[in-house]
């Protein structure tokens, strides 16, 4: 390990780089902001009190804490307790200014959590899911006072959030059966149904909402929610109490999010487009939005602040990340060395069979291809890759890689069709998407035939080690971290929303569609994998379980396969810094000694 900062390769110190979050702030005394940072090495929560400027660490745990909400007052933070990365816990509450952690509701045992909104008035509304209840959600009076279940049903469901004065809870939940797309019922706190909104027809037509949020004053029972009515997500207010819903005039091509400014006199939109992102203001009644500027890039997460400004993370993938105000001041600035850039990348847009396929492609600013070239697969698969700074990515292009990305069928931010076409036949649509991009990789000069690595973690590593075996003369190498390896035993361990994700994309269980499974499972081709390949798993991981990667590298081995596995004492990825350089190290080192040192020439590294 290098003990030197200064004399770290650019690929280590863009990781240990001190990074913010986006400041989160409490709706009643904005001042009182939380935000997650891995400044002492590991990603932990802290409390910002913008008035006095004092911040200090709250969560202090092994393996890093990342989710935590500031009550509307200011006065506490709650956050989420699992073990060592399990995601399988209860919440916590600490007073702002610092003290005890204490159990934030007593009453209920350990979970995976499902959704959380806290009242004006000190209550709060909990979602739990375990593999046992399915999903139940319960609604606390008072701090520390006895929960009362006000939910229940087998299928994932979610909450959404909590009105203004408490009176109207908004749910997410999938008991068509359809865990891709959500219907919302909104509820009083004794559980009863006030109105429903449901775009799926009892689960015959797969058009989905989400919940945004209740309009933040007083006596304002307006709901923004998102919908695909038009084909892509998109922003409109919904009034359950009234009845009425009202469609915004927000014409912009992209998949549109959206939040209210904090007086509810108008909207935050959030629009991505074409793996970049921007922001609009829209005030309710006008002819359309106007634009919020900011630079050309990744806009991952923003907020509008009680004064009219909005603050924003934004990022490139030349350009680390930055939390900035459109006042032009960087609001969150923390300690230490700045990440070193990285290089910018190039869209490239390929037909593909099921459409024009979009990819992001860096390569080395100096050499001339081919490169030896590293397919990075996202993971989801309803996400996307984005012009946004990674350190990952830029670690290979520092050691004489290229790198592309692929936004294959099942990505979001390319409109509802394009997600949807995930079903029945997964993992293997999205490998014929990245087989399309491969074949121009090697056409148009940039990569090396025979030095491609595909590569990723979670989806990424399942499509890894599937396309290893099910296009073995493709790939001379594969990395997959957190993959699913085994499709039948990860459905049978893994947790309860995920089986649920599973059943709506394959179209049954293991038992009811035996054959979609086995098709879709890196398992059946494991034999037929040429390729050196490398696992990474967590053991503590629920939502790609060590016990299904575990049969695979038991196949890989029974045949003397070329591989290596490493594990670690974490759950799906790890938020230590440190244990993640090891871990991009060991790729390196696989990759570099199987492909041969010509690979690293004149590098970083």
């Amino acid at each position: 390990m290098t003990t030197d900062a200064a004399a770290a390769p650019d690929w280590e110190k863009r990781f240990r780089a001190p990074r913010v979050s986006l400041p989160d702030w409490a709706e009643d005394a904005p001042d009182r902001s939380l935000f997650v940072s891995n400044v002492t090495g590991t990603y932990e929560l802290y409390a910002w009190d913008r008035a006095s400027g004092r911040q200090r660490q709250v969560t202090d745990r092994p393996n890093g804490t990342t989710d935590g909400v500031l009550t509307p007052d200011g006065e506490a933070i709650w956050w989420f307790s699992d073990t060592d990365g399990d995601e399988f816990g209860v919440w916590m509450r600490q007073p702002f200014d610092g003290g005890e952690d204490e159990p934030a509701v007593p009453g209920l045992a350990p979970s995976y959590p499902a959704g959380l909104a806290i009242g004006r008035d000190g209550s709060a509304v909990i979602g739990r899911s375990t593999d046992e209840d399915g999903t139940t959600v319960h609604l606390v009076r008072k701090p520390g006072g006895d929960p009362v279940e006000i939910y229940r049903h087998r299928e994932s469901a979610g909450v959404g959030d909590l009105s203004h004065d408490g009176t109207l809870i908004a749910l997410e939940h999938t008991e068509h059966g359809d865990a891709m797309h959500s219907a919302l019922r909104v509820v009083r706190p004794d559980g009863s149904t006030v109105a429903e909104l449901d775009d799926t027809e009892g689960g015959t037509k797969e058009l989905g909402l989400t919940v945004l949020g209740f309009a933040p004053v007083a006596g304002d029972t307006r709901l923004l929610v998102g919908h695909q009515r038009r084909g892509r997500w998109e922003p409109m207010i919904w009034d359950p109490v009234a009845g009425t819903e009202t469609v915004l005039p927000v014409d912009l091509p992209g998949d549109v999010g959206a939040e209210w400014y904090p007086d509810g006199s108008a909207l935050l939109i959030e629009h991505e487009f074409e793996a970049r992102s921007e922001l609009w203001r829209y005030e309710p009644g006008t002819s359309g939005p106007v634009r919020v500027e900011t630079p050309a890039g990744t806009v991952s997460s923003a907020t509008a602040r009680p004064d009219g400004t909005v603050e924003y993370l934004w990022s490139s993938a030349a350009e680390p990340p930055v939390v900035r105000s459109t006042s032009g001041a960087v609001v969150l600035d923390p300690p230490g060395a700045k990440a070193p850039p990285s290089v910018p990348v190039e869209d490239v847009w390929v037909d593909g069979p099921g459409g024009r396929v979009h990819a992001l492609v860096q390569r080395p600013a100096t050499g001339e291809g081919p490169f030896p070239t590293v397919f990075e697969i996202h993971g989801g698969p309803t996400w996307h890759d984005s012009d946004a700074f990674a350190s990952g990515p830029a670690a290979w292009v520092d050691h004489g890689f290229a790198v592309v990305r692929v936004n294959y069928r099942g990505s979001t931010g390319y409109g509802r069709e394009w997600t949807d076409a995930l079903k029945h036949r997964v993992g293997l649509i999205e490998l014929e998407d990245i087989a399309a991009v491969r074949e121009w990789s090697v056409a148009s000069g940039l990569a090396d035939p025979q030095r491609l690595v595909l590569a990723g973690g979670s989806w990424g590593g399942y499509l890894t080690l599937l396309g290893l075996g099910t296009q073995p003369d493709a790939w001379a190498l594969g990395l997959a971290a957190v993959p699913v390896a085994d499709y039948v035993t990860a459905y049978h361990d893994e947790m309860e929303a995920l089986k649920a994700m599973d059943r709506t994309l394959l179209g049954g269980t293991p038992e009811e569609v035996p054959e979609r499974f086995e098709a879709s499972s890196p398992l059946t081709y494991v034999d037929a994998v040429r390729a050196p390949v490398y696992i990474s798993a967590g053991v503590n991981d629920p939502r790609c379980p060590i016990r299904q990667v575990e049969n695979y590298v038991d196949r890989l081995a029974a045949r003397g396969a070329v591989h290596e596995v490493y594990r670690y004492d974490a759950g799906h990825g790890s938020l230590v810094v440190e244990e993640r350089i090891k871990q991009v190290r060991l790729e390196l080192e696989f990759a570099l000694k199987h492909l041969g040192g010509g690979a690293a020439a004149g590098t970083a590294g």
